[in-house]
């Protein structure tokens, strides 16, 4: 089985709510330990990161663990940078094995063609955005943020990003199919599907026989894609731990 997720943003909430999500992470993270053959991560796992030379933050030390534990179990982790993540260096790839990709990917599972994005930059007249990409994720820009002590580096860092999702709302809201009208362009290409999040809408669109699937997000209702080689399924977490729980 081959699973998607995105947009979880560990770490938006504080205290109690964000332990609830983590607790579904870790259970799910379990669950699928049994017939996972590869976990993608679609991007913003976490709501902020940034990799200090001897720091990381304390309330993702469960989950980081806990993706440790898979990859040494033999799982194949893919991870993909959101625009909250994007503060990765070396310390995934180092210390757990897990490369953080900063850019879309193109890839085959059981001969199906992928085309995998978290989907940030592709909203239609963004022009906005792009620069304060370029800005954040800039080698300078990340140096420099290094020097600030991490409890204000995360403080500033979460302050950013609730206005950055209120921007992305409301742009996603104004142009809503312009992630779908990304993904018929890469099904006209011959993707058989297009894999996205960041709008937090979660849906399956056909399109010539192609599917655009957008993963949702997991502070409203956690969701996750499926894929068995045949047909993708856009599943709520619950279901999958609450299954598990009945047998």
């Amino acid at each position: 089985m081959i699973y998607f997720i995105s947009d979880v943003h560990l770490g938006y909430y504080t205290g109690k709510k964000n332990n609830e999500i983590e607790h579904v992470l870790l259970s799910f993270l379990d669950i699928i330990s049994t017939n996972c053959q590869v976990l993608v991560i679609v991007g913003d796992l976490f709501d902020f990161w940034f990799d200090y030379k001897t720091v990381i933050p304390k309330h993702f030390f469960r989950t980081v663990a806990k993706l440790d534990d898979l990859k040494r179990m033999g799982k194949e982790i893919i991870y993909l940078m959101g625009n909250h993540d994007f503060g990765h260096f070396q310390f995934f790839k180092k210390e757990l094995g897990i490369e953080v990709i900063e850019n879309d990917i193109s890839i085959e599972f059981f001969g199906k063609k992928f085309y995998i994005s978290h989907g940030d930059g592709k909203i239609k007249n963004d022009l906005g955005y792009l620069i304060l990409k370029q800005i954040l994720r800039n080698k300078i820009s990340r140096y420099f943020f290094r020097f600030i002590h991490p409890d204000l580096g995360i403080f500033v860092a979460k302050n950013s990003s609730r206005k950055s999702r209120k921007y992305t709302h409301n742009r996603s809201k104004k142009n809503f199919d312009s992630l779908f009208d990304f993904a018929k362009q890469k099904i006209d290409q011959g993707y058989d599907f297009v894999i996205m999040g960041h709008t937090h809408k979660p849906e399956i669109r056909s399109y010539k026989g192609g599917f655009y699937i957008n993963l949702g997000d997991w502070l409203s209702k956690p969701m996750v894609g499926i894929f068995d080689g045949f047909e993708i399924k856009l599943v709520p977490v619950e279901e999958i731990i609450n299954y598990k729980i009945k047998e």
